[in-house]
């Protein structure tokens, strides 16, 4: 599960995703404009988490440029399927364009986000 999954061609190729475990978290780091054109790039590699089982998710926004409402929806669907298995997503080092988005539509209040991923991996319970 560990690697880069690159966008592909065109619009895609305006988001990168990078996927790696540790301390048994996945940590998946997108990289890049998250929209309507690039969702199902990061759509993939979640799904792949929750397929395997995966209880603590750790999204790394640093990288992330721009995130509209459907790029929104993937991480809400991701929380809810982790939280569904008993487990919790958290975003990590979001840019202010970013997390703006998350403030104006009260996306924000359903996630716990912290400063960094560091913070993130030291706050999660079991770890």
């Amino acid at each position: 599960m560990d690697g880069a999954m690159p966008g592909g061609t065109g619009h895609r190729s305006r988001l990168s995703v990078r996927v790696r475990r540790q301390d048994g978290t996945v940590v998946v780091a997108p990289v890049g404009e998250l929209d309507h054109h690039t969702a199902d790039v990061l759509r993939s590699p979640l799904e792949e988490a929750v397929r395997d089982g995966c209880e603590r998710l750790v999204v790394d926004c640093s990288g992330l440029e721009f995130c509209d409402s459907t790029g929104l929806n993937v991480l809400l669907s991701a929380r809810l399927e982790v939280e569904a298995a008993g487990g919790g997503v958290h975003l990590a080092g979001m840019r202010p364009a970013v997390a703006r988005v998350f403030e104006i539509t009260g996306a924000g209040a359903v996630f716990t986000v912290h400063g960094t991923v560091g913070d993130a991996l030291s706050e999660l319970p079991g770890v």
